[in-house]
């Protein structure tokens, strides 16, 4: 089990190790996972699990409870893990205020469309709520946003791939937005 507090990975330095960047970067992401959704309620995110075993990559996904609303996060695919001091860190995507909700509608994405969207830099917090509390499906990602939600996360990526001067990246900005734009498909489990 791994037992993480979240205190010092929040500000690695530019000379941390590579291993060190990385576990930031997986537990900063199942931080935003499980504060994008409900509390008390455990689910499978769309995160990949990062184990390699036998040098090949897990299939699992990433499943995340966080029981109470400041409580520690839980977590599990191949290993399990805790994670303590998130509250109030910017990797937090509790709402902060009551809204009424539109009933979403559910647009399955590939896998690499939904890492796409986590790697987005542009994004506000609402858009990055709705982008780490996809769940996991067997064709890729589920994404639960109302049409005006879409249509801003859309705008945000066409946005980014409008900027980016890397040829490869903005292809794949470019095919995260077609996806997107595809319209809805039916959620069938």
């Amino acid at each position: 089990m791994l037992v993480a507090d979240l205190t010092p990975f929040l500000d690695l330095p530019e000379a941390a190790p590579g291993p060190a960047r990385r576990l930031a970067e997986q537990l900063s992401d199942i931080v935003r996972a499980a504060t994008a959704g409900d509390a008390s309620t455990p689910w499978t995110s769309a995160l990949p699990c990062r184990r390699r075993p036998a040098h090949r990559p897990c299939p699992g996904r990433i499943g995340v409870l966080r029981p109470e609303p400041v409580a520690p996060i839980r977590w599990r695919c191949s290993v399990e893990g805790v994670i303590s001091n998130w509250a109030a860190s910017r990797y937090d995507l509790r709402r902060r205020r009551l809204i009424l909700a539109d009933i979403p509608n559910e647009l399955v994405v590939p896998d690499d469309t939904a890492a796409t969207l986590r790697d987005l830099q542009l994004l506000d917090t609402d858009s990055e709520r709705l982008v780490f509390r996809m769940r996991a499906h067997r064709d890729g990602a589920v994404l639960a946003a109302t049409d005006d939600e879409l249509d801003e996360l859309i705008g945000f990526v066409a946005d980014e791939a409008n900027h980016e001067p890397h040829r490869r990246r903005r292809r794949r900005l470019d095919a995260a937005v077609d996806a997107l734009s595809g319209g809805w498909v039916p959620d069938t489990g």
